[in-house]
């Protein structure tokens, strides 16, 4: 009993490197400083003399940041806090051939979840030139698809230009972002599975909705339109 209150009380060590606790410090250091983007920061020297390392472990945990888009370096000005450009940093590990199928599922998910979810900001910014657009790309689209997957270049061209009308460039950056694995999917027979449903909302119908519709009819009709992927995914 006493050897099991001992166990108990031991602390774990705390086994990462140097360079990832200075990285972990230097971010709350800008936090309760309540740096904004654009303020400097402490030169390296500096830095490394506050915290007691090496201007080699500062130089290292500085480029970690760097590549997570939080700091920059500015000829002339030196270091300055920067808002990381969150496409840029999660492009960086979206490499779909390294990804396991669980994740790439997954990720296929969000883009079902995104779509259901941005009706509301597309009602509130689409144009009769949007709709003009969105007619022709499902000018040459069959009404509805029979246990097949969604013609792929159909597929981007129209949801593509929905996230365009939503006007959110980190929601169209995403996208962009994501498509890649989209498309591995797609190809990789990931979800090609026999199908219960045959038939499901299709483009032109969706585009009916925007024209007389509300957000609300349009989140059944997507989510009717995706009827097929879902139920590739978890059936």
């Amino acid at each position: 009993m006493a050897e099991n209150n001992l166990i108990n009380q031991i602390k774990t060590v705390d086994n990462s490197s140097l360079v990832d606790r200075v990285e972990m410090q230097l971010m709350e250091i800008f936090v309760n400083r309540g740096l904004k983007t654009g303020d400097m920061i402490p030169k390296e020297m500096e830095l490394a003399n506050a915290m007691g390392v090496s201007r080699t472990v500062i130089r290292e945990s500085l480029t970690r940041l760097k590549t997570m888009g939080l700091v920059d370096s500015i000829k002339h000005k030196g270091t300055v806090l920067t808002s990381p450009n969150l496409a840029q940093v999660l492009q960086k590990s979206m490499i779909p051939k390294i990804l396991d199928d669980e994740t790439l599922k997954n990720i296929f998910e969000i883009r079902l979840i995104l779509e259901i979810g941005m009706a509301d900001s597309i009602f509130r910014n689409i144009t009769d030139k949007d709709i003009r657009e969105l007619e022709n790309i499902t000018n040459s689209e069959p009404e509805s698809t029979r246990e097949v997957l969604f013609d792929i270049d159909h597929e981007v061209k129209f949801h593509g230009k929905l996230y365009q009308i939503t006007n959110n460039y980190t929601l169209m950056n995403f996208q962009t972002i994501l498509l890649p694995a989209f498309n591995y999917v797609y190809d990789s027979g990931l979800i090609n599975r026999p199908l219960k449903k045959k038939k499901h909302v299709s483009h032109k119908q969706l585009v009916e909705v925007l024209k007389t519709g509300s957000p609300k009819k349009f989140r059944e009709g997507m989510r009717k339109h995706l009827d097929n992927h879902f139920d590739r995914l978890f059936e």
